[in-house]
Protein backbone atom coordinates (compact mmCIF):
# COMPACT_ATOMS: atom_id res chain seq x y z
CA UNK A 1 0.00 0.00 0.00
CA UNK A 2 1.64 3.16 -0.60
CA UNK A 3 1.64 5.89 2.25
CA UNK A 4 -0.56 9.08 1.81
CA UNK A 5 0.14 12.18 3.71
CA UNK A 6 -3.00 11.97 6.28
CA UNK A 7 -3.19 13.03 9.81
CA UNK A 8 -4.22 9.89 10.67
CA UNK A 9 -1.34 8.77 9.20
CA UNK A 10 1.05 11.52 10.13
CA UNK A 11 0.63 12.24 13.97
CA UNK A 12 2.59 15.28 14.01
CA UNK A 13 0.33 17.18 11.91
CA UNK A 14 -2.27 17.50 14.86
CA UNK A 15 -5.59 19.12 13.86
CA UNK A 16 -6.18 20.67 17.18
CA UNK A 17 -4.08 23.30 15.78
CA UNK A 18 -6.32 23.81 12.93
CA UNK A 19 -8.39 27.35 13.05
CA UNK A 20 -12.17 26.77 13.84
CA UNK A 21 -14.78 27.90 11.54
CA UNK A 22 -15.67 31.17 12.45
CA UNK A 23 -19.07 31.46 15.17
CA UNK A 24 -21.88 33.46 13.77
CA UNK A 25 -24.02 33.97 16.36
CA UNK A 26 -26.14 31.02 15.73
CA UNK A 27 -27.58 29.64 19.42
CA UNK A 28 -30.42 26.70 19.93
CA UNK A 29 -33.54 27.60 21.21
CA UNK A 30 -34.42 23.89 22.46
CA UNK A 31 -32.28 20.58 23.74
CA UNK A 32 -30.20 19.10 21.29
CA UNK A 33 -29.41 15.16 20.76
CA UNK A 34 -26.27 13.47 19.74
CA UNK A 35 -27.35 9.85 18.10
CA UNK A 36 -25.14 7.12 19.09
CA UNK A 37 -25.22 4.23 15.98
CA UNK A 38 -23.99 1.65 19.17
CA UNK A 39 -25.44 0.26 22.40
CA UNK A 40 -25.04 2.25 25.81
CA UNK A 41 -22.09 1.26 27.43
CA UNK A 42 -19.23 1.34 25.12
CA UNK A 43 -15.85 3.47 24.30
CA UNK A 44 -18.78 5.61 21.56
CA UNK A 45 -21.18 6.08 24.65
CA UNK A 46 -18.65 6.90 26.89
CA UNK A 47 -17.14 9.37 24.75
CA UNK A 48 -20.38 11.05 23.54
CA UNK A 49 -21.86 11.39 26.76
CA UNK A 50 -17.85 12.83 27.62
CA UNK A 51 -18.35 15.54 25.45
CA UNK A 52 -22.55 16.02 25.57
CA UNK A 53 -22.78 17.66 28.96
CA UNK A 54 -19.68 20.37 28.38
CA UNK A 55 -21.13 20.93 24.76
CA UNK A 56 -24.96 21.35 26.68
CA UNK A 57 -23.12 23.99 28.97
CA UNK A 58 -21.87 26.21 26.46
CA UNK A 59 -24.51 26.04 24.33
CA UNK A 60 -27.53 27.04 27.39
CA UNK A 61 -29.43 23.75 26.35
CA UNK A 62 -29.12 20.38 27.01
CA UNK A 63 -27.52 17.76 24.29
CA UNK A 64 -29.96 14.37 24.63
CA UNK A 65 -27.71 11.19 24.19
CA UNK A 66 -29.77 8.60 22.36
CA UNK A 67 -28.56 5.37 20.90
CA UNK A 68 -29.85 3.92 18.14
CA UNK A 69 -27.86 0.88 17.84
CA UNK A 70 -28.54 -2.13 15.22
CA UNK A 71 -28.69 -2.27 11.06
CA UNK A 72 -24.62 -1.72 11.14
CA UNK A 73 -24.61 1.78 12.17
CA UNK A 74 -27.60 2.28 9.73
CA UNK A 75 -30.65 2.72 11.68
CA UNK A 76 -28.60 5.86 13.55
CA UNK A 77 -27.87 7.36 10.07
CA UNK A 78 -31.01 7.48 8.76
CA UNK A 79 -32.73 8.65 12.00
CA UNK A 80 -29.88 11.60 11.52
CA UNK A 81 -30.39 12.26 7.43
CA UNK A 82 -33.85 12.13 8.06
CA UNK A 83 -33.57 14.60 10.69
CA UNK A 84 -34.67 18.16 10.32
CA UNK A 85 -31.28 20.21 9.66
CA UNK A 86 -31.51 23.07 12.06
CA UNK A 87 -28.30 22.26 13.90
CA UNK A 88 -30.40 20.01 16.53
CA UNK A 89 -29.40 16.73 15.97
CA UNK A 90 -25.85 15.27 15.59
CA UNK A 91 -24.98 11.66 14.44
CA UNK A 92 -21.47 10.00 15.87
CA UNK A 93 -20.31 8.90 12.86
CA UNK A 94 -17.92 5.32 13.37
CA UNK A 95 -16.63 4.07 10.01
CA UNK A 96 -18.65 1.87 8.90
CA UNK A 97 -21.45 5.15 8.53
CA UNK A 98 -19.66 7.13 5.80
CA UNK A 99 -16.35 4.81 5.34
CA UNK A 100 -17.10 1.10 5.18
CA UNK A 101 -20.67 0.18 4.20
CA UNK A 102 -20.85 2.10 0.85
CA UNK A 103 -18.65 -0.24 -0.29
CA UNK A 104 -20.00 -3.35 1.24
CA UNK A 105 -23.39 -2.92 1.43
CA UNK A 106 -25.55 -3.20 -1.55
CA UNK A 107 -29.01 -0.63 -2.11
CA UNK A 108 -27.98 1.69 0.46
CA UNK A 109 -30.80 3.26 2.19
CA UNK A 110 -28.94 6.33 3.07
CA UNK A 111 -26.62 8.84 1.01
CA UNK A 112 -23.37 8.07 3.02
CA UNK A 113 -21.61 11.34 1.72
CA UNK A 114 -24.38 13.23 0.60
CA UNK A 115 -27.22 13.00 2.96
CA UNK A 116 -24.49 14.61 5.77
CA UNK A 117 -22.40 17.69 6.52
CA UNK A 118 -19.10 17.11 8.40
CA UNK A 119 -19.28 18.61 11.95
CA UNK A 120 -16.02 17.76 13.96
CA UNK A 121 -13.19 14.89 13.87
CA UNK A 122 -13.24 13.37 17.77
CA UNK A 123 -11.04 10.77 18.49
CA UNK A 124 -8.68 8.15 17.17
CA UNK A 125 -7.58 5.33 18.98
CA UNK A 126 -4.86 2.67 17.86
CA UNK A 127 -5.63 -0.88 17.28
CA UNK A 128 -3.74 -3.62 19.08
CA UNK A 129 -2.11 -6.96 17.16
CA UNK A 130 -2.39 -9.37 19.89
CA UNK A 131 -1.71 -13.94 19.87
CA UNK A 132 -2.74 -16.14 22.01
CA UNK A 133 -0.14 -16.74 25.49
CA UNK A 134 0.95 -19.95 23.33
CA UNK A 135 1.76 -18.97 20.00
CA UNK A 136 5.61 -19.29 19.17
CA UNK A 137 5.98 -16.46 17.98
CA UNK A 138 7.66 -12.54 19.74
CA UNK A 139 6.75 -9.94 17.25
CA UNK A 140 5.58 -8.98 13.82
CA UNK A 141 8.16 -10.52 11.89
CA UNK A 142 7.96 -13.94 13.29
CA UNK A 143 4.36 -14.04 13.23
CA UNK A 144 4.53 -13.35 9.17
CA UNK A 145 6.84 -16.29 8.87
CA UNK A 146 5.03 -18.54 10.69
CA UNK A 147 1.58 -17.95 8.58
CA UNK A 148 3.75 -18.93 5.52
CA UNK A 149 4.92 -21.90 6.81
CA UNK A 150 1.41 -23.01 7.86
CA UNK A 151 -1.03 -23.63 4.84
CA UNK A 152 -4.78 -21.34 5.03
CA UNK A 153 -2.30 -19.40 8.15
CA UNK A 154 -2.96 -19.04 11.88
CA UNK A 155 -6.66 -17.99 12.66
CA UNK A 156 -7.65 -14.55 13.91
CA UNK A 157 -10.97 -13.28 15.85
CA UNK A 158 -13.37 -10.28 14.97
CA UNK A 159 -16.19 -9.13 16.70
CA UNK A 160 -18.07 -9.71 13.18
CA UNK A 161 -18.07 -9.81 9.62
CA UNK A 162 -16.37 -6.69 8.53
CA UNK A 163 -16.05 -5.54 11.63
CA UNK A 164 -13.41 -3.01 12.15
CA UNK A 165 -11.09 -5.68 13.16
CA UNK A 166 -11.89 -7.94 10.13
CA UNK A 167 -11.20 -5.48 8.10
CA UNK A 168 -7.62 -5.03 9.97
CA UNK A 169 -7.00 -8.28 9.71
CA UNK A 170 -7.80 -8.29 6.06
CA UNK A 171 -5.40 -5.39 5.09
CA UNK A 172 -1.99 -7.02 7.40
CA UNK A 173 -2.61 -10.45 5.08
CA UNK A 174 -2.68 -8.31 1.69
CA UNK A 175 0.32 -6.31 2.49
CA UNK A 176 2.17 -8.74 4.36
CA UNK A 177 1.43 -11.74 1.22
CA UNK A 178 0.34 -14.11 3.76
CA UNK A 179 -3.05 -16.27 4.38
CA UNK A 180 -5.34 -15.88 7.95
CA UNK A 181 -8.12 -17.51 8.63
CA UNK A 182 -10.99 -15.00 9.89
CA UNK A 183 -13.19 -16.45 12.78
CA UNK A 184 -15.98 -13.95 13.21
CA UNK A 185 -17.45 -13.67 16.72
CA UNK A 186 -20.69 -11.78 18.33
CA UNK A 187 -19.16 -9.00 20.09
CA UNK A 188 -15.99 -8.06 21.18
CA UNK A 189 -16.23 -9.99 24.40
CA UNK A 190 -16.61 -13.76 22.79
CA UNK A 191 -13.99 -12.79 20.53
CA UNK A 192 -11.54 -12.20 23.01
CA UNK A 193 -12.42 -14.99 25.65
CA UNK A 194 -11.80 -17.03 22.76
CA UNK A 195 -8.33 -16.04 22.19
CA UNK A 196 -7.58 -16.38 26.14
CA UNK A 197 -8.93 -19.90 26.11
CA UNK A 198 -6.42 -20.76 22.92
CA UNK A 199 -8.94 -21.24 20.28
CA UNK A 200 -8.02 -18.35 18.08
CA UNK A 201 -4.38 -17.39 17.73
CA UNK A 202 -4.77 -14.02 17.09
CA UNK A 203 -6.96 -10.37 17.17
CA UNK A 204 -6.63 -6.84 16.30
CA UNK A 205 -8.71 -4.27 18.44
CA UNK A 206 -8.73 -1.46 20.19
CA UNK A 207 -6.07 -0.80 22.68
CA UNK A 208 -8.57 0.28 25.26
CA UNK A 209 -10.02 -3.53 24.90
CA UNK A 210 -7.00 -5.28 24.68
CA UNK A 211 -4.23 -3.67 26.87
CA UNK A 212 -5.90 -4.61 30.08
CA UNK A 213 -6.16 -8.16 28.90
CA UNK A 214 -2.55 -8.14 28.04
CA UNK A 215 -1.35 -6.63 31.14
CA UNK A 216 -3.03 -9.55 33.21
CA UNK A 217 -0.88 -11.70 31.17
CA UNK A 218 -4.17 -13.39 29.28
CA UNK A 219 -2.67 -12.51 25.78
CA UNK A 220 0.41 -10.81 24.41
CA UNK A 221 0.45 -8.12 22.45
CA UNK A 222 3.15 -7.60 19.61
CA UNK A 223 2.66 -4.35 17.96
CA UNK A 224 0.13 -1.26 17.95
CA UNK A 225 -1.46 -0.63 14.16
CA UNK A 226 -0.48 3.02 13.94
CA UNK A 227 2.56 4.56 12.77
CA UNK A 228 3.99 6.11 16.34
CA UNK A 229 4.16 4.11 19.23
CA UNK A 230 0.68 4.33 21.74
CA UNK A 231 1.11 6.78 24.79
CA UNK A 232 -0.93 3.74 26.46
CA UNK A 233 1.62 1.28 25.97
CA UNK A 234 4.24 2.92 24.64
CA UNK A 235 6.69 0.08 24.69
CA UNK A 236 4.83 -1.82 21.72
CA UNK A 237 6.44 -1.25 18.11
CA UNK A 238 3.98 -0.16 15.32
CA UNK A 239 3.56 -2.63 12.95
CA UNK A 240 4.70 -0.60 10.11
CA UNK A 241 8.31 -1.38 11.27
CA UNK A 242 7.73 -4.34 9.64
CA UNK A 243 5.08 -3.82 6.60
CA UNK A 244 5.95 -0.38 5.66
CA UNK A 245 3.04 1.70 5.21
CA UNK A 246 0.88 -0.46 7.34
CA UNK A 247 -2.21 2.11 9.50
CA UNK A 248 -5.08 1.27 10.94
CA UNK A 249 -6.83 3.51 13.89
CA UNK A 250 -10.74 3.75 15.25
CA UNK A 251 -11.49 7.06 14.16
CA UNK A 252 -14.87 8.75 15.32
CA UNK A 253 -16.33 12.25 14.31
CA UNK A 254 -19.32 13.98 14.43
CA UNK A 255 -22.04 14.50 11.20
CA UNK A 256 -25.15 16.78 11.22
CA UNK A 257 -27.61 16.69 8.36
CA UNK A 258 -26.70 17.84 5.13
CA UNK A 259 -28.12 21.59 4.77
CA UNK A 260 -27.66 21.75 8.23
CA UNK A 261 -27.45 26.22 8.42
CA UNK A 262 -23.49 27.20 8.28
CA UNK A 263 -24.12 29.62 11.38
CA UNK A 264 -24.87 26.28 13.36
CA UNK A 265 -22.22 24.32 12.08
CA UNK A 266 -19.86 26.95 12.61
CA UNK A 267 -20.59 27.24 16.38
CA UNK A 268 -20.81 23.99 17.41
CA UNK A 269 -17.82 23.21 15.50
CA UNK A 270 -15.68 26.22 17.88
CA UNK A 271 -17.80 24.99 21.29
CA UNK A 272 -16.29 21.29 20.64
CA UNK A 273 -12.94 22.34 19.46
CA UNK A 274 -12.65 24.27 22.93
CA UNK A 275 -14.29 21.23 25.03
CA UNK A 276 -11.69 19.02 22.73
CA UNK A 277 -8.98 20.74 23.61
CA UNK A 278 -9.92 21.13 27.48
CA UNK A 279 -6.89 19.34 29.75
CA UNK A 280 -10.27 17.84 31.62
CA UNK A 281 -11.51 16.00 28.56
CA UNK A 282 -7.81 15.15 27.22
CA UNK A 283 -7.08 13.31 30.32
CA UNK A 284 -10.55 11.15 30.35
CA UNK A 285 -9.78 10.89 26.76
CA UNK A 286 -6.76 9.03 27.80
CA UNK A 287 -8.14 7.05 30.32
CA UNK A 288 -9.94 5.03 27.55
CA UNK A 289 -6.54 4.87 25.35
CA UNK A 290 -8.22 7.80 22.64
CA UNK A 291 -6.64 10.68 21.37
CA UNK A 292 -8.73 13.96 20.73
CA UNK A 293 -8.47 15.08 18.16
CA UNK A 294 -10.92 18.51 16.67
CA UNK A 295 -10.15 20.87 13.88
CA UNK A 296 -11.98 22.14 10.67
CA UNK A 297 -15.47 20.32 8.97
CA UNK A 298 -13.43 20.72 6.23
CA UNK A 299 -10.89 18.74 7.42
CA UNK A 300 -12.85 16.28 8.23
CA UNK A 301 -14.70 15.95 5.40
CA UNK A 302 -11.66 15.27 3.13
CA UNK A 303 -9.92 12.66 5.75
CA UNK A 304 -13.65 11.09 5.58
CA UNK A 305 -13.10 10.66 1.68
CA UNK A 306 -9.44 9.53 2.15
CA UNK A 307 -10.08 7.47 4.46
CA UNK A 308 -13.14 5.84 2.83
CA UNK A 309 -11.21 5.22 -0.45
CA UNK A 310 -8.24 3.76 1.00
CA UNK A 311 -10.55 1.07 2.88
CA UNK A 312 -12.37 0.56 -0.88
CA UNK A 313 -8.89 -0.72 -2.10
CA UNK A 314 -8.66 -2.95 1.09
CA UNK A 315 -12.22 -4.36 -0.04
CA UNK A 316 -11.60 -4.76 -3.64
CA UNK A 317 -8.70 -6.41 -3.56
CA UNK A 318 -9.50 -8.83 -0.49
CA UNK A 319 -12.71 -9.73 -2.39
CA UNK A 320 -14.82 -8.95 0.58
CA UNK A 321 -18.28 -8.97 -0.14
CA UNK A 322 -21.67 -9.19 1.62
CA UNK A 323 -23.80 -12.21 1.80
Amino acid sequence: MIPRRSLLAAPLAVPLLARPARAQGWAPERPLRLVIPLAPGGTADTLGRIIAEPLGAALGQPVIIENRPGGATSIAAIAVARAAPDGLTMLYAVPSVQIINPHLVKNMTYDAMGDFAPLIALMRAPKLLVVRTGLPVQDVAELIALAKSQPGGPSYASSGVFSSGHLAGAMFAQMAGIELLHVPFRGTAPAAQELMAGRVDMAFDTIATLLPLVREGRMRALAVSTTEPAAAAPELPPIARTLPGYYDASFNYLLVPARTPPEAIARLNAELNKILASPTVRARFATLGVEPLGGTPEWLGAEVQSESDRWKRVIQVGGLQTE
